[in-house]
């Protein structure tokens, strides 16, 4: 590996704890990591102060805050402000201090509502957001058009490569159970665990589970975020176009949420019914991405979904969450 000094924003959650784990695996010597105790990346003074302490070369921003619909509904103006001052903090100060290269994790909450699957780099800001997680995706949309306004303006002048990393749903160790704000994932996981605890006849869905999600394994979009940020510039580039920063990363599969249900059903052992609460949102009905460009990029993901959901089950009961 090389000896780049490169900062982990963001470590201690799922998405920035697994490419900890890989970039370690992989003999990285100079991982530098502040909790938000530390280093509180909402006041930019601290971030610049520390920026300039640390001299730093590459940064993985994967500090967010994030949650499933229910967390997007009742916080809008958490998600919105503290995502965009963490983004805009991070990667201004990282021009100031001579920071040449950002990978940035989005999300494919940026697409919109009703738009072609799979969905292009392209669809971006082609339509309306889902609104339930608007105010999250809008601040995801922002971190891109700052990453690549950065680079029209200073990529040339000041040697700027930052670029965006958008996977499709995450899951794996690490997540999130809280059932009032995790994702769909760590939800069943939790919901099955305790029915199956507490011997209930049935467990309760949000929506109709007809929608379709794309799901990754967070240590493939480890591997894909170590793989992107350290690939040649001009490969990198000539495959994904000149105005386009961000790149989709996902497994190229939907499932629904009802067969995402009973796989998990299976796997926990739960022996209940299912209902579906149909008063409840579905969301998006579709969000499948195109990962031609990653493809092109020589990356495509290795984790099936039903071995990485057995893993993370285990993953559960180790931790118990």
């Amino acid at each position: 590996m090389s000896k780049a000094r490169i900062f982990i924003a963001g470590h201690k959650g799922m998405v920035g704890s697994s490419i900890l784990r890989l970039l370690t695996k992989k003999g990285q010597k100079n991982l530098i990591t502040k909790s938000h105790f530390e280093l509180d990346l909402t006041k930019q003074t601290d971030v610049i102060k520390f920026f300039k302490k640390k001299k730093i070369d590459q940064i993985y921003l994967a500090a967010a805050k994030v949650g499933g619909i229910y967390a997007n509904s009742k916080f809008p103006a958490e998600f919105i402000y503290k995502n965009l001052m963490i983004q805009a903090n991070v990667i201004h100060s990282a021009f100031l201090c001579g920071v040449k290269k950002i990978l940035f994790l989005g999300s494919s909450c940026i697409y919109p509502k009703i738009t072609k699957t799979p969905i292009n780099e392209e669809h971006l800001l082609s339509g309306k957001l889902e609104f339930t997680n608007e105010p999250y995706a809008i601040a995801k949309i922002a971190g891109i058009k700052m990453c690549q306004s950065y680079n029209r303006q200073y990529g040339k002048s000041h040697g700027l490569d930052y670029r965006c990393l958008m996977p499709s749903n995450l899951y794996g160790p690490g997540d999130n159970y809280d059932l009032k704000n995790s994702h769909v994932i760590p939800a069943l996981i939790k919901k099955f665990h305790n029915a199956k605890k507490r011997g209930s006849s049935h467990v309760i869905i949000w929506g109709s589970g007809k929608p379709k999600r794309e799901f990754l394994h967070v240590d493939d979009l480890a591997r894909a975020s170590v793989h992107v940020m350290n690939i040649n510039k001009n490969l990198y580039y000539r495959n994904i176009g000149s105005m386009i920063t961000h790149v989709n990363a996902g497994s190229g599969r939907e499932i629904t949420i009802k067969k995402l249900a009973e796989l998990i059903k299976r796997i926990v052992g739960y022996k209940g019914r299912i209902k579906f609460d149909l008063s409840k949102p579905d969301g998006t009905l579709s969000k499948l991405m195109n990962n031609n460009r990653i493809r092109k990029l020589n990356w495509k993901n290795e984790i099936n979904l039903e071995s990485g959901l057995s893993e993370v089950y285990s993953d559960f009961k180790k931790n118990k969450y």
